[in-house]
């Protein structure tokens, strides 16, 4: 492959190659050409007229292909022309789900360069860390994101970038990339406290579309997708951005929508295919808006684990069978999950076509059915941190080790546990701190819950729940604890019980248990025992 990088910092920055995982191209599909330039490839296809992408928020952006086809060959003529960016140069993009985003992102992959997407409530000093570690040549912000100590050019309404589009028109010949050339760095959403950037390459793009999002969601050109979660975490990216894109159907693109909020707009707009995690579905069903999820034909949950009790309750309201699935920023996107009559209720899935999952021992060994071990993956999509001292963490004996307890069953289902250190370890058991969150979350007065293991001399550990109740419910530590020993092995059962307010989570929605273990340690947490 001839790279089409000048700017070789990406390259230069990969882990060795004997420190890749094991990619894997089985399916026909991912046979990609050397060289492809996947925002090309995105936006080749539908007629200049079909409905392409809408703003759902303010309703004043509701392109068609032809539409967005301008604005991203727009956006490149004004990077290059304009601002001299050349291809392997990284662009931050700050803002807002709507249009004018996408439109960056993929002029951005048009001119050759690297996507830098970061989510539009991380303050100065968190965008400055991902800056320092990324070396962005220029930064694209939306007029209304901008940072005092960020130098960059405004987007959207009448601001600078805008103004040069009207200039430009769509002859920009995208750059000729290599389909290993990086397109975008992704940095995760610090569930740790440590934010990491993960390189993804051009082919990888077309990869999550040509997996998951073919083989899994089915996605139609008559479909419209909506979602809540933000385009700088990959699984809106993916969901919202390049799953409809490369389908040839539309996006309605929403910014900070309530539960409530986001049920209306899947009414208001038609939605038929919906991104969202467990908690928004559990939260429109609790606001009495199960009807408005009529139009839905697929409900997609993802970013954590789909409790059964979440899927009965949907099912039964609605119908809808939601699609759970697990990915990570390493991987860019979903490699496990089931649909329609695949489903079983409490499993994740099995592996998506065109990607292996395996449950390993420490050593790398694959341990028998039924036995909880370290999930394994491989596919067309693997880790690789951009100068990443975790690399090999990550990555071991040839497979993306993705830091979750899994078991699989004989018929190829994995089912979650917990991540690898949210094993608790009490009185010589191992308990899964979700399954205890899962038997709390079935009770009627709990709207949140979060499990960790705090530091015992006797027991090693304690079960701690830290939980949020409806308005109006009287806390009850005894009645939580029978209730979930009625439901689960009693010896499960949380011994520390918090009420608290709301959960630690990040701009994605992802719970910090870091946040809890680091408080449960200090003492902080000391309910009912």
């Amino acid at each position: 492959m001839s790279s089409a990088h000048t700017d070789t910092f990406c390259r230069d920055h990969l882990p060795p190659r004997e420190q890749w995982p094991e990619l894997r191209f089985d399916l026909p599909e991912l046979q990609y050409p050397e060289q492809v330039n996947a925002a090309h490839a995105l936006l080749t296809g539908p007629p200049d007229e079909h409905p392409c992408v809408r703003g759902g928020g303010t309703g004043d952006e509701d392109w068609t292909y032809g539409t967005l086809r301008l604005r991203a060959h727009q956006v490149a003529a004004v990077l290059t022309e304009d601002l001299g960016v050349v291809p392997g140069h990284r662009v931050l993009l700050r803002g807002p789900n709507e249009p004018w985003l996408v439109a960056c992102w993929l002029g951005v992959l048009l001119a050759g360069g690297v996507a830098v997407a970061t989510m539009p409530m991380l303050r100065a000093g968190e965008v400055a860390a991902i800056a320092e570690l990324a070396r962005p040549a220029l930064a694209l912000c939306h007029h209304s994101s901008t940072l005092p100590d960020l130098a960059a050019v405004t987007y959207g309404g009448e601001s600078e970038l805008t103004r040069r589009c009207a200039t430009k028109d769509d002859s920009f010949p995208a750059v000729d990339t290599a389909a290993d050339d990086v397109a975008l760095l992704a940095f995760t959403s610090g569930t740790t406290g440590r934010p990491k950037a993960t390189m993804h390459l051009h082919r990888d793009v077309l990869a999550i579309a040509d997996t998951f999002g073919r083989h899994v969601l089915g996605i139609r050109p008559d479909d419209v997708v909506a979602g809540t979660p933000p385009i700088a975490f990959t699984f809106g990216l993916g969901g919202l951005v390049v799953f409809p894109l490369r389908a040839g159907a539309s996006t309605v693109l929403l910014d900070r929508t309530s539960p409530e909020q986001l049920a209306d707009a899947v009414a208001e707009h038609g939605v038929t295919v919906l991104f969202t995690a467990p908690t928004a579905y559990r939260a429109i069903l609790a606001a009495g808006k199960a009807d408005r999820l009529a139009w839905l034909r697929r409900a997609v949950s993802a970013g954590e684990a789909l409790p059964a009790s979440v899927w009965h309750a949907v099912h039964d309201a609605t119908g809808l069978a939601i699609i759970d699935g697990i990915g990570s920023t390493e991987m860019l996107h979903v490699f496990i999950a089931a649909a329609d009559d695949d489903i079983r209720p409490g499993s994740t899935g099995r592996a998506v076509p065109g990607y292996r999952a395996a449950v390993l021992d420490d050593d790398g060994n694959p341990v028998p059915d039924g036995t909880p071990g370290h999930l394994a993956v491989q596919g067309p999509t693997g880790c690789r941190y951009l100068d990443g001292d975790r690399q090999e963490t990550y990555v071991r004996h040839g497979w993306n080790l993705t830091g979750d307890t899994f078991v699989r069953d004989a018929e190829g289902y994995f089912t979650y546990l917990a991540r690898s250190d949210d094993m608790i370890i009490s009185s010589g058991y191992n308990i899964s701190g979700p399954e205890v969150e899962q038997a709390l979350l079935a009770h009627p007065d709990v709207v949140d819950a979060a499990v960790v293991g705090t530091p015992d001399a006797r027991r090693g550990a304690l079960v701690t729940a830290f939980v949020v109740l409806r308005a109006g419910a009287t806390p009850d530590a005894v009645a939580l604890q029978e209730f979930v020993k009625a439901a689960i092995a009693p010896y499960k059962y949380p011994r520390i019980v918090e009420f608290v307010a709301e959960l630690p989570r990040t701009s994605t929605g992802k719970l910090q248990r870091f946040v809890l273990r680091e408080q449960a340690a200090r003492g902080e947490a000391c309910g009912s025992r």
